[in-house]
Protein backbone atom coordinates (compact mmCIF):
# COMPACT_ATOMS: atom_id res chain seq x y z
CA UNK A 1 0.00 0.00 0.00
CA UNK A 2 1.21 3.38 -0.58
CA UNK A 3 0.79 6.05 1.62
CA UNK A 4 2.39 9.17 2.10
CA UNK A 5 6.06 9.83 3.68
CA UNK A 6 5.69 12.95 5.27
CA UNK A 7 2.54 15.06 6.58
CA UNK A 8 0.61 17.34 3.96
CA UNK A 9 0.68 21.46 5.52
CA UNK A 10 -2.66 21.93 6.71
CA UNK A 11 -4.01 26.02 6.28
CA UNK A 12 -5.71 27.22 9.16
CA UNK A 13 -7.87 30.84 9.46
CA UNK A 14 -7.66 30.42 13.26
CA UNK A 15 -4.38 31.73 15.52
CA UNK A 16 -3.19 31.90 18.79
CA UNK A 17 -5.94 31.04 21.94
CA UNK A 18 -8.88 30.27 19.51
CA UNK A 19 -6.74 27.50 17.90
CA UNK A 20 -5.89 25.71 21.38
CA UNK A 21 -9.86 26.05 22.05
CA UNK A 22 -10.67 24.17 18.65
CA UNK A 23 -9.99 20.07 19.36
CA UNK A 24 -9.96 19.73 15.94
CA UNK A 25 -6.74 21.92 15.21
CA UNK A 26 -5.11 21.97 18.93
CA UNK A 27 -2.49 19.91 19.69
CA UNK A 28 -1.59 20.98 23.52
CA UNK A 29 2.12 20.75 23.61
CA UNK A 30 2.97 19.25 20.29
CA UNK A 31 3.09 22.62 18.64
CA UNK A 32 6.60 23.57 17.24
CA UNK A 33 9.02 26.19 17.87
CA UNK A 34 8.09 27.63 14.41
CA UNK A 35 4.23 26.76 14.52
CA UNK A 36 3.64 28.52 17.83
CA UNK A 37 5.89 31.81 15.92
CA UNK A 38 3.47 31.59 12.87
CA UNK A 39 0.65 30.64 14.48
CA UNK A 40 0.70 33.26 17.32
CA UNK A 41 1.27 30.89 20.39
CA UNK A 42 4.20 31.72 21.99
CA UNK A 43 3.62 32.62 25.40
CA UNK A 44 0.69 30.37 25.72
CA UNK A 45 1.94 27.14 26.24
CA UNK A 46 4.72 25.54 28.24
CA UNK A 47 7.72 25.95 26.83
CA UNK A 48 8.92 22.33 25.87
CA UNK A 49 7.40 20.35 23.15
CA UNK A 50 5.87 16.75 22.82
CA UNK A 51 5.60 14.43 20.41
CA UNK A 52 2.28 12.88 19.98
CA UNK A 53 3.84 9.72 21.20
CA UNK A 54 4.98 11.26 24.48
CA UNK A 55 1.34 12.76 24.42
CA UNK A 56 -0.15 9.13 23.80
CA UNK A 57 1.77 7.47 26.65
CA UNK A 58 0.98 10.26 28.99
CA UNK A 59 -2.85 9.57 28.06
CA UNK A 60 -2.92 6.08 28.29
CA UNK A 61 -1.50 5.85 31.63
CA UNK A 62 -3.88 8.47 32.79
CA UNK A 63 -6.44 6.89 31.41
CA UNK A 64 -5.17 3.18 33.28
CA UNK A 65 -5.08 4.93 36.50
CA UNK A 66 -9.80 5.84 36.41
CA UNK A 67 -11.16 3.50 38.49
CA UNK A 68 -13.51 1.82 36.43
CA UNK A 69 -14.65 1.85 32.63
CA UNK A 70 -17.34 4.65 33.27
CA UNK A 71 -14.79 7.29 34.17
CA UNK A 72 -12.51 5.91 31.36
CA UNK A 73 -15.05 7.02 28.92
CA UNK A 74 -15.55 10.35 30.83
CA UNK A 75 -11.36 10.97 30.51
CA UNK A 76 -11.44 10.33 27.12
CA UNK A 77 -14.98 12.44 26.32
CA UNK A 78 -12.59 15.46 27.62
CA UNK A 79 -9.80 14.87 26.18
CA UNK A 80 -11.68 14.09 23.06
CA UNK A 81 -12.95 17.69 23.47
CA UNK A 82 -9.58 19.31 23.75
CA UNK A 83 -7.43 17.33 21.27
CA UNK A 84 -9.29 15.08 18.41
CA UNK A 85 -6.37 14.64 16.48
CA UNK A 86 -4.57 12.62 20.19
CA UNK A 87 -7.77 10.99 20.81
CA UNK A 88 -8.08 8.95 17.87
CA UNK A 89 -4.25 7.94 18.04
CA UNK A 90 -4.31 6.62 21.28
CA UNK A 91 -7.63 5.09 19.91
CA UNK A 92 -5.59 3.77 17.02
CA UNK A 93 -2.92 2.73 18.73
CA UNK A 94 -4.65 0.91 21.94
CA UNK A 95 -8.23 -0.41 20.02
CA UNK A 96 -8.48 -3.49 21.41
CA UNK A 97 -8.23 -2.03 24.43
CA UNK A 98 -10.74 0.82 24.70
CA UNK A 99 -13.05 -0.25 21.91
CA UNK A 100 -15.03 -1.46 24.60
CA UNK A 101 -14.52 1.59 26.78
CA UNK A 102 -15.45 3.74 23.62
CA UNK A 103 -18.48 1.50 22.56
CA UNK A 104 -19.99 -1.34 23.58
CA UNK A 105 -20.31 -2.33 26.45
CA UNK A 106 -19.47 0.76 28.53
CA UNK A 107 -21.22 3.40 26.31
CA UNK A 108 -25.13 1.93 27.60
CA UNK A 109 -24.15 3.25 30.90
CA UNK A 110 -22.82 6.77 29.19
CA UNK A 111 -25.96 6.70 27.94
CA UNK A 112 -28.16 6.55 30.68
CA UNK A 113 -25.99 9.13 32.40
CA UNK A 114 -25.72 11.30 29.58
CA UNK A 115 -27.88 14.20 30.91
CA UNK A 116 -25.97 13.81 34.57
CA UNK A 117 -22.57 14.01 32.86
CA UNK A 118 -23.27 16.28 29.75
CA UNK A 119 -21.01 18.85 29.29
CA UNK A 120 -20.40 20.35 25.91
CA UNK A 121 -22.23 19.79 22.95
CA UNK A 122 -21.32 17.40 20.21
CA UNK A 123 -23.14 16.52 16.85
CA UNK A 124 -26.58 18.09 16.30
CA UNK A 125 -30.21 17.58 17.22
CA UNK A 126 -32.84 17.95 15.17
CA UNK A 127 -36.29 17.91 17.38
CA UNK A 128 -39.90 18.16 16.75
CA UNK A 129 -39.95 21.32 17.88
CA UNK A 130 -37.66 22.13 15.18
CA UNK A 131 -39.93 20.82 11.98
CA UNK A 132 -39.68 22.78 9.09
CA UNK A 133 -36.51 24.06 9.68
CA UNK A 134 -34.22 21.11 9.20
CA UNK A 135 -33.21 22.56 5.56
CA UNK A 136 -31.81 25.58 7.66
CA UNK A 137 -30.50 24.01 10.37
CA UNK A 138 -27.83 21.76 8.29
CA UNK A 139 -26.05 24.71 7.62
CA UNK A 140 -25.14 25.47 11.01
CA UNK A 141 -22.44 22.32 10.55
CA UNK A 142 -19.20 23.95 9.91
CA UNK A 143 -17.61 21.27 7.85
CA UNK A 144 -18.97 21.42 4.31
CA UNK A 145 -17.68 17.64 3.55
CA UNK A 146 -19.67 15.13 5.21
CA UNK A 147 -19.25 12.16 4.09
CA UNK A 148 -20.93 9.74 6.90
CA UNK A 149 -23.53 10.69 9.45
CA UNK A 150 -24.71 8.16 12.15
CA UNK A 151 -28.52 9.23 13.11
CA UNK A 152 -30.55 7.66 15.79
CA UNK A 153 -34.00 8.35 17.64
CA UNK A 154 -33.31 6.95 20.66
CA UNK A 155 -35.72 4.23 20.80
CA UNK A 156 -34.10 0.89 21.35
CA UNK A 157 -30.46 1.80 22.47
CA UNK A 158 -28.70 -1.56 22.62
CA UNK A 159 -30.28 -3.49 25.53
CA UNK A 160 -31.81 -0.78 27.59
CA UNK A 161 -34.90 0.10 25.47
CA UNK A 162 -35.51 4.01 25.13
CA UNK A 163 -33.75 6.56 25.98
CA UNK A 164 -34.77 9.36 23.98
CA UNK A 165 -31.71 12.35 23.04
CA UNK A 166 -29.74 10.40 25.91
CA UNK A 167 -28.82 8.17 22.73
CA UNK A 168 -26.50 10.68 21.22
CA UNK A 169 -23.81 8.95 22.99
CA UNK A 170 -24.38 5.92 20.42
CA UNK A 171 -23.44 8.19 17.16
CA UNK A 172 -20.80 9.57 19.25
CA UNK A 173 -19.09 6.10 19.66
CA UNK A 174 -19.85 4.48 16.46
CA UNK A 175 -18.12 7.41 15.11
CA UNK A 176 -14.87 7.17 16.94
CA UNK A 177 -14.56 3.95 15.84
CA UNK A 178 -15.28 5.21 12.03
CA UNK A 179 -12.15 7.22 12.53
CA UNK A 180 -10.31 4.99 14.24
CA UNK A 181 -11.05 1.59 12.82
CA UNK A 182 -12.17 3.04 9.23
CA UNK A 183 -9.65 5.49 8.69
CA UNK A 184 -12.26 8.62 8.53
CA UNK A 185 -11.34 11.79 9.26
CA UNK A 186 -13.23 13.55 12.34
CA UNK A 187 -13.89 16.51 10.47
CA UNK A 188 -16.26 14.09 7.79
CA UNK A 189 -18.21 12.60 10.50
CA UNK A 190 -21.55 13.81 11.88
CA UNK A 191 -23.72 12.58 14.99
CA UNK A 192 -27.05 12.98 15.13
CA UNK A 193 -30.01 12.44 17.47
CA UNK A 194 -33.65 12.58 16.04
CA UNK A 195 -35.83 13.97 18.89
CA UNK A 196 -39.13 12.33 18.56
CA UNK A 197 -39.80 12.77 22.00
CA UNK A 198 -39.58 9.46 24.32
CA UNK A 199 -41.82 7.21 26.18
CA UNK A 200 -39.79 6.72 29.25
CA UNK A 201 -41.68 7.94 31.97
CA UNK A 202 -38.27 7.91 33.86
CA UNK A 203 -36.62 10.44 31.47
CA UNK A 204 -40.17 12.96 31.31
CA UNK A 205 -39.75 13.06 35.13
CA UNK A 206 -35.56 13.15 34.93
CA UNK A 207 -35.01 17.41 35.51
CA UNK A 208 -31.68 16.77 33.95
CA UNK A 209 -33.40 15.21 30.62
CA UNK A 210 -31.80 17.38 27.97
CA UNK A 211 -34.28 16.46 25.35
CA UNK A 212 -38.07 17.21 24.15
CA UNK A 213 -39.95 15.95 27.54
CA UNK A 214 -42.81 14.49 25.69
CA UNK A 215 -44.14 11.21 24.35
CA UNK A 216 -42.53 10.29 20.53
CA UNK A 217 -44.06 10.84 17.58
CA UNK A 218 -46.02 7.90 15.88
CA UNK A 219 -47.32 7.07 12.35
CA UNK A 220 -47.39 9.87 9.95
CA UNK A 221 -46.17 12.54 11.77
CA UNK A 222 -42.98 10.26 12.70
CA UNK A 223 -42.22 9.11 8.97
CA UNK A 224 -42.95 12.97 7.85
CA UNK A 225 -40.02 13.96 10.50
CA UNK A 226 -37.73 11.43 9.33
CA UNK A 227 -38.45 12.18 5.60
CA UNK A 228 -37.36 16.21 6.54
CA UNK A 229 -34.22 14.96 8.16
CA UNK A 230 -33.37 12.67 4.89
CA UNK A 231 -34.35 15.23 2.29
CA UNK A 232 -32.13 18.09 4.36
CA UNK A 233 -29.04 16.42 4.74
CA UNK A 234 -28.06 14.79 1.53
CA UNK A 235 -29.80 18.52 0.18
CA UNK A 236 -26.72 19.99 1.79
CA UNK A 237 -24.45 16.71 1.95
CA UNK A 238 -25.52 15.19 -1.50
CA UNK A 239 -22.40 12.61 -1.40
CA UNK A 240 -22.84 11.58 2.40
CA UNK A 241 -23.85 8.20 3.66
CA UNK A 242 -26.63 7.99 6.53
CA UNK A 243 -25.87 4.92 8.80
CA UNK A 244 -29.33 4.41 11.21
CA UNK A 245 -28.19 3.16 14.25
CA UNK A 246 -30.55 1.36 17.28
CA UNK A 247 -34.49 2.61 15.88
CA UNK A 248 -36.58 0.39 17.22
CA UNK A 249 -37.29 -2.66 15.08
CA UNK A 250 -40.78 -1.47 14.10
CA UNK A 251 -39.50 1.53 12.25
CA UNK A 252 -36.47 0.27 10.99
CA UNK A 253 -37.43 -2.13 8.64
CA UNK A 254 -40.12 0.01 7.64
CA UNK A 255 -37.70 2.85 7.16
CA UNK A 256 -34.38 0.64 5.62
CA UNK A 257 -36.98 -0.43 2.45
CA UNK A 258 -38.28 2.99 1.98
CA UNK A 259 -34.80 4.83 1.90
CA UNK A 260 -31.95 2.14 0.81
CA UNK A 261 -32.79 2.56 -3.00
CA UNK A 262 -33.62 6.18 -2.63
CA UNK A 263 -30.31 7.23 -0.67
CA UNK A 264 -27.08 5.87 0.12
CA UNK A 265 -27.92 4.39 3.68
CA UNK A 266 -27.78 1.57 5.71
CA UNK A 267 -28.93 -0.08 8.61
CA UNK A 268 -25.86 -1.31 11.03
CA UNK A 269 -28.50 -3.14 13.49
CA UNK A 270 -30.30 -5.00 10.38
CA UNK A 271 -27.47 -4.88 7.57
CA UNK A 272 -24.64 -4.39 9.77
CA UNK A 273 -25.41 -7.28 12.24
CA UNK A 274 -26.21 -9.16 9.26
CA UNK A 275 -23.01 -8.94 7.39
CA UNK A 276 -20.53 -9.64 9.95
CA UNK A 277 -22.36 -12.54 11.18
CA UNK A 278 -22.26 -14.09 7.90
CA UNK A 279 -18.58 -13.08 8.16
CA UNK A 280 -17.92 -15.26 11.21
CA UNK A 281 -20.29 -17.97 9.58
CA UNK A 282 -18.17 -18.13 6.23
CA UNK A 283 -14.91 -18.33 8.41
CA UNK A 284 -16.46 -20.83 10.49
CA UNK A 285 -16.73 -22.75 7.76
CA UNK A 286 -13.37 -22.84 6.51
CA UNK A 287 -12.07 -23.87 10.40
CA UNK A 288 -14.64 -26.61 10.03
CA UNK A 289 -13.72 -27.90 6.56
CA UNK A 290 -17.16 -27.19 4.88
CA UNK A 291 -18.38 -24.28 2.40
CA UNK A 292 -20.91 -22.14 2.87
CA UNK A 293 -23.33 -23.57 0.83
CA UNK A 294 -22.91 -27.25 2.81
CA UNK A 295 -24.12 -25.46 5.81
CA UNK A 296 -27.72 -25.87 7.80
CA UNK A 297 -29.13 -23.69 10.94
CA UNK A 298 -31.32 -24.13 13.97
CA UNK A 299 -31.52 -20.18 14.63
CA UNK A 300 -33.06 -20.01 18.45
CA UNK A 301 -35.40 -16.70 17.84
CA UNK A 302 -37.60 -15.61 15.40
CA UNK A 303 -37.69 -11.79 16.21
CA UNK A 304 -37.42 -9.29 13.11
CA UNK A 305 -33.84 -8.39 13.88
CA UNK A 306 -33.13 -12.26 14.02
CA UNK A 307 -34.76 -13.04 10.94
CA UNK A 308 -33.04 -10.16 9.17
CA UNK A 309 -29.87 -11.68 10.67
CA UNK A 310 -31.24 -14.90 8.63
CA UNK A 311 -32.21 -13.07 5.37
CA UNK A 312 -28.62 -12.28 5.30
CA UNK A 313 -27.45 -15.35 5.34
CA UNK A 314 -29.42 -16.78 2.82
CA UNK A 315 -28.84 -13.81 0.65
CA UNK A 316 -24.93 -14.62 1.27
CA UNK A 317 -25.74 -18.34 0.50
CA UNK A 318 -27.60 -17.66 -2.92
CA UNK A 319 -24.86 -15.46 -3.75
CA UNK A 320 -22.48 -18.87 -3.30
CA UNK A 321 -24.43 -20.86 -5.51
CA UNK A 322 -27.18 -21.99 -4.11
CA UNK A 323 -31.19 -21.56 -4.93
CA UNK A 324 -33.07 -19.43 -2.45
CA UNK A 325 -35.53 -21.70 -2.12
CA UNK A 326 -32.71 -24.42 -1.58
CA UNK A 327 -31.03 -21.60 0.94
CA UNK A 328 -34.08 -21.12 3.23
CA UNK A 329 -34.68 -25.07 3.45
CA UNK A 330 -31.33 -25.28 5.29
CA UNK A 331 -33.21 -23.33 8.34
CA UNK A 332 -35.13 -24.38 11.02
CA UNK A 333 -36.25 -21.09 13.37
CA UNK A 334 -37.49 -21.87 16.63
CA UNK A 335 -39.70 -19.16 18.97
CA UNK A 336 -39.92 -19.18 22.63
CA UNK A 337 -42.45 -22.59 21.50
CA UNK A 338 -40.45 -24.58 19.42
CA UNK A 339 -39.63 -24.93 15.98
CA UNK A 340 -41.63 -23.54 13.17
CA UNK A 341 -42.63 -26.31 11.29
CA UNK A 342 -45.46 -28.47 9.29
CA UNK A 343 -48.65 -28.39 11.15
CA UNK A 344 -49.19 -32.33 11.67
CA UNK A 345 -50.62 -32.65 15.61
CA UNK A 346 -47.34 -34.58 16.91
CA UNK A 347 -46.29 -31.09 19.32
CA UNK A 348 -49.42 -29.38 19.48
CA UNK A 349 -49.03 -26.87 16.48
CA UNK A 350 -48.18 -24.38 19.02
CA UNK A 351 -47.37 -21.58 16.65
CA UNK A 352 -49.98 -22.19 14.19
CA UNK A 353 -52.41 -22.15 17.28
CA UNK A 354 -50.70 -18.84 18.18
CA UNK A 355 -50.77 -17.53 14.67
CA UNK A 356 -47.55 -17.05 12.44
CA UNK A 357 -47.17 -13.74 11.19
CA UNK A 358 -46.25 -13.26 7.38
CA UNK A 359 -42.92 -12.79 8.58
CA UNK A 360 -42.48 -15.81 10.39
CA UNK A 361 -44.17 -17.85 7.65
CA UNK A 362 -41.76 -17.42 4.76
CA UNK A 363 -39.44 -19.78 7.46
CA UNK A 364 -41.92 -22.41 8.34
CA UNK A 365 -39.86 -25.15 7.24
CA UNK A 366 -41.74 -28.74 6.63
CA UNK A 367 -39.43 -30.95 7.49
CA UNK A 368 -40.04 -30.52 11.13
CA UNK A 369 -43.59 -30.26 13.03
CA UNK A 370 -44.65 -27.47 14.55
CA UNK A 371 -43.39 -26.82 17.94
CA UNK A 372 -40.86 -29.38 18.04
CA UNK A 373 -38.50 -28.59 20.84
CA UNK A 374 -34.97 -27.76 19.92
CA UNK A 375 -33.12 -30.88 21.43
CA UNK A 376 -35.52 -32.57 18.98
CA UNK A 377 -34.22 -30.31 15.96
CA UNK A 378 -30.82 -31.04 16.63
CA UNK A 379 -31.21 -35.05 16.86
CA UNK A 380 -33.29 -34.68 13.45
CA UNK A 381 -32.79 -32.25 11.10
CA UNK A 382 -28.91 -32.50 12.23
CA UNK A 383 -28.05 -28.31 11.95
CA UNK A 384 -24.60 -28.28 11.20
CA UNK A 385 -24.79 -24.36 13.29
CA UNK A 386 -26.70 -23.50 16.48
CA UNK A 387 -27.47 -19.55 15.70
CA UNK A 388 -28.64 -17.97 18.76
CA UNK A 389 -30.68 -14.89 18.43
CA UNK A 390 -33.41 -15.12 20.84
CA UNK A 391 -32.20 -12.54 23.49
CA UNK A 392 -34.42 -14.76 26.42
CA UNK A 393 -32.65 -15.73 29.33
CA UNK A 394 -29.07 -17.66 28.81
CA UNK A 395 -28.63 -21.20 28.73
CA UNK A 396 -31.07 -22.16 25.42
CA UNK A 397 -28.07 -24.15 23.93
CA UNK A 398 -27.42 -27.13 26.39
CA UNK A 399 -25.33 -29.86 26.91
CA UNK A 400 -27.03 -32.39 25.12
CA UNK A 401 -28.02 -30.25 22.31
CA UNK A 402 -24.19 -29.32 21.60
CA UNK A 403 -22.29 -32.03 22.43
CA UNK A 404 -25.33 -34.48 20.09
CA UNK A 405 -23.91 -32.17 17.08
CA UNK A 406 -20.77 -34.44 17.57
CA UNK A 407 -22.38 -37.69 16.29
CA UNK A 408 -22.96 -36.28 12.58
CA UNK A 409 -20.29 -33.43 12.36
CA UNK A 410 -16.66 -33.20 12.86
CA UNK A 411 -16.48 -29.28 13.93
CA UNK A 412 -20.21 -28.30 15.34
CA UNK A 413 -20.59 -24.27 14.51
CA UNK A 414 -22.06 -22.62 17.95
CA UNK A 415 -22.54 -19.26 17.64
CA UNK A 416 -24.51 -17.15 20.99
CA UNK A 417 -25.36 -14.23 19.63
CA UNK A 418 -27.65 -12.88 22.40
CA UNK A 419 -26.55 -9.59 24.13
CA UNK A 420 -25.42 -9.01 27.01
CA UNK A 421 -23.73 -11.69 27.97
CA UNK A 422 -26.31 -12.71 30.70
CA UNK A 423 -28.50 -13.49 27.94
CA UNK A 424 -25.47 -15.99 25.40
CA UNK A 425 -27.35 -19.10 24.81
CA UNK A 426 -24.01 -20.53 26.48
CA UNK A 427 -20.50 -20.05 27.13
CA UNK A 428 -17.56 -20.88 25.18
CA UNK A 429 -16.02 -22.65 27.69
CA UNK A 430 -19.40 -24.72 27.74
CA UNK A 431 -19.20 -25.13 23.79
CA UNK A 432 -15.54 -26.79 23.87
CA UNK A 433 -16.20 -28.97 26.71
CA UNK A 434 -19.56 -30.20 25.55
CA UNK A 435 -17.43 -30.82 22.55
CA UNK A 436 -14.11 -31.72 23.55
CA UNK A 437 -12.80 -28.77 22.37
CA UNK A 438 -14.13 -29.26 19.05
CA UNK A 439 -16.93 -26.39 18.57
CA UNK A 440 -15.85 -23.56 16.58
CA UNK A 441 -17.61 -20.74 18.40
CA UNK A 442 -18.33 -17.41 17.62
CA UNK A 443 -20.16 -15.09 20.38
CA UNK A 444 -22.21 -11.70 20.82
CA UNK A 445 -20.51 -10.04 23.09
CA UNK A 446 -16.59 -10.37 24.29
CA UNK A 447 -15.51 -13.68 26.87
CA UNK A 448 -12.36 -14.31 28.12
CA UNK A 449 -10.00 -16.91 26.07
CA UNK A 450 -10.36 -20.27 27.20
CA UNK A 451 -7.60 -23.05 28.38
CA UNK A 452 -8.53 -26.43 27.26
CA UNK A 453 -7.54 -29.63 29.55
CA UNK A 454 -4.80 -30.03 26.89
CA UNK A 455 -3.68 -27.00 27.90
CA UNK A 456 -4.43 -25.09 24.75
CA UNK A 457 -5.88 -21.75 24.84
CA UNK A 458 -8.87 -21.12 22.28
CA UNK A 459 -9.63 -17.36 21.97
CA UNK A 460 -13.55 -17.03 20.86
CA UNK A 461 -13.99 -14.48 19.13
CA UNK A 462 -16.59 -11.51 19.30
CA UNK A 463 -18.81 -11.10 16.00
CA UNK A 464 -18.97 -7.39 16.61
CA UNK A 465 -20.05 -5.22 13.36
CA UNK A 466 -16.72 -3.08 13.98
CA UNK A 467 -15.68 -5.32 11.29
CA UNK A 468 -17.74 -4.66 8.95
CA UNK A 469 -19.14 -1.10 8.93
CA UNK A 470 -16.02 0.99 9.11
CA UNK A 471 -14.75 -0.53 6.01
CA UNK A 472 -18.44 -0.41 4.00
CA UNK A 473 -18.71 3.46 5.57
CA UNK A 474 -14.85 3.93 4.02
CA UNK A 475 -15.86 2.69 0.49
CA UNK A 476 -19.15 4.56 0.19
CA UNK A 477 -16.83 7.69 1.10
CA UNK A 478 -13.90 6.93 -1.37
CA UNK A 479 -16.41 5.43 -4.34
CA UNK A 480 -19.22 7.69 -3.55
CA UNK A 481 -21.33 4.54 -3.90
CA UNK A 482 -24.76 5.19 -5.06
CA UNK A 483 -26.23 2.45 -2.83
CA UNK A 484 -25.36 0.28 -0.38
CA UNK A 485 -26.07 -3.54 -2.04
CA UNK A 486 -26.93 -6.72 -0.95
CA UNK A 487 -24.13 -8.29 -2.87
CA UNK A 488 -22.11 -5.15 -1.21
CA UNK A 489 -22.57 -6.63 1.92
CA UNK A 490 -21.85 -10.05 0.79
CA UNK A 491 -18.43 -9.28 -0.23
CA UNK A 492 -17.86 -7.12 2.48
CA UNK A 493 -18.11 -10.24 4.37
CA UNK A 494 -16.18 -12.32 2.42
CA UNK A 495 -13.33 -9.80 2.68
CA UNK A 496 -13.33 -9.37 6.72
CA UNK A 497 -13.49 -13.96 6.87
CA UNK A 498 -10.34 -13.91 4.37
CA UNK A 499 -8.82 -11.03 5.96
CA UNK A 500 -7.99 -14.24 9.13
CA UNK A 501 -4.24 -15.47 9.35
CA UNK A 502 -3.27 -18.81 10.13
CA UNK A 503 -1.91 -17.91 13.71
CA UNK A 504 -5.87 -16.39 14.41
CA UNK A 505 -6.84 -19.42 12.98
CA UNK A 506 -5.05 -21.77 15.22
CA UNK A 507 -5.96 -19.85 18.33
CA UNK A 508 -9.86 -21.06 17.46
CA UNK A 509 -10.48 -17.23 16.34
CA UNK A 510 -13.39 -17.04 13.87
CA UNK A 511 -12.46 -13.01 13.43
CA UNK A 512 -9.06 -11.44 12.90
CA UNK A 513 -7.57 -9.84 16.28
CA UNK A 514 -9.19 -6.39 16.86
CA UNK A 515 -5.41 -5.35 16.63
CA UNK A 516 -5.67 -5.91 13.04
CA UNK A 517 -9.03 -3.65 12.57
CA UNK A 518 -7.91 -0.95 10.39
CA UNK A 519 -6.02 -3.65 7.94
CA UNK A 520 -9.67 -5.63 7.86
CA UNK A 521 -11.11 -2.39 7.03
CA UNK A 522 -8.92 -1.53 4.43
CA UNK A 523 -9.77 -5.09 2.93
CA UNK A 524 -13.97 -4.40 3.25
CA UNK A 525 -13.49 -1.09 1.60
CA UNK A 526 -11.18 -2.55 -1.32
CA UNK A 527 -13.78 -5.97 -1.75
CA UNK A 528 -17.23 -3.31 -1.46
CA UNK A 529 -15.22 -0.40 -4.39
CA UNK A 530 -14.91 -3.53 -6.53
CA UNK A 531 -18.42 -4.59 -6.37
CA UNK A 532 -19.24 -1.32 -6.63
CA UNK A 533 -17.33 -0.64 -9.78
CA UNK A 534 -18.44 -3.75 -11.52
CA UNK A 535 -22.11 -2.86 -11.05
CA UNK A 536 -21.57 0.47 -12.46
CA UNK A 537 -22.41 2.24 -8.84
CA UNK A 538 -19.78 4.50 -8.13
CA UNK A 539 -19.66 8.67 -8.66
CA UNK A 540 -16.35 9.31 -7.60
CA UNK A 541 -14.34 7.39 -10.15
CA UNK A 542 -13.74 8.22 -13.70
CA UNK A 543 -12.24 4.67 -14.55
CA UNK A 544 -13.85 1.61 -14.21
CA UNK A 545 -10.99 -0.44 -15.10
CA UNK A 546 -9.31 -0.39 -11.78
CA UNK A 547 -6.83 -3.19 -11.00
CA UNK A 548 -7.36 -4.50 -6.90
CA UNK A 549 -3.70 -3.15 -6.38
CA UNK A 550 -4.89 0.48 -7.91
CA UNK A 551 -7.83 0.32 -5.37
CA UNK A 552 -5.50 -1.17 -2.69
CA UNK A 553 -3.40 1.94 -2.95
CA UNK A 554 -6.28 4.91 -3.15
CA UNK A 555 -7.88 3.20 -0.19
CA UNK A 556 -5.03 3.06 2.03
CA UNK A 557 -4.00 6.78 0.54
CA UNK A 558 -7.21 8.20 1.70
CA UNK A 559 -7.44 6.34 5.35
CA UNK A 560 -7.23 9.04 8.09
CA UNK A 561 -3.94 8.61 10.27
CA UNK A 562 -3.88 10.23 13.24
CA UNK A 563 -1.05 12.50 13.35
CA UNK A 564 0.00 15.78 13.56
CA UNK A 565 0.24 17.99 10.22
CA UNK A 566 1.89 20.78 9.91
CA UNK A 567 -0.38 23.94 10.79
CA UNK A 568 0.19 27.52 8.42
CA UNK A 569 -1.73 30.24 7.99
CA UNK A 570 -4.20 30.88 5.40
CA UNK A 571 -4.37 34.57 5.29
Amino acid sequence: MVTRKFPRPLKTKQKGIDILHDPLWNKGMGFDETERDRLNLRGLLPPRVKTIADQERRAIAQIRKQPDDVTKNMYLQELHNRNETLYHGILVKYIEELAPIVYTPTVGVVCEEFGSQFRRARGMYFSRNDRGHFAQMVHNWPHDSVHIIVVTDGSRILGLGDLGAYGMGIPIGKLALYCAAGGLAPHRVLPVVLDVGTNNDKLLNDPDYIGVAQKRLDNDEYYDMIDEFMEAVFDRWPGCVVQFEDFETSKAIPLLAKYRHRYRCFNDDIQGTGCVTLAGIISSAKQAGVKLTDLSFMCAGAGSAGLGVCKQIVDGMVEAGLSREEAMSRFVICTSIGALGKADGTYGDPNLKRGINEERLEWVNPVVPDGMPMEEVVKTFKPMCLLGLAAQDGGLFTEKMVSSMLDYCDRPMVMPMSNPTAKHECTPAQAYEWTKGKAVVATGSPFDPVTLPDGKVMVPSQCNNMYVFPGIGLAASVAGVKEITDKMLYKAAVACAESMTEAEKAEGRTFPSIKRIRDVSHAVACAVIQEALDSGLTTKFTRLNMSPEEIQDLVARKMYNPTYSPLVDSS
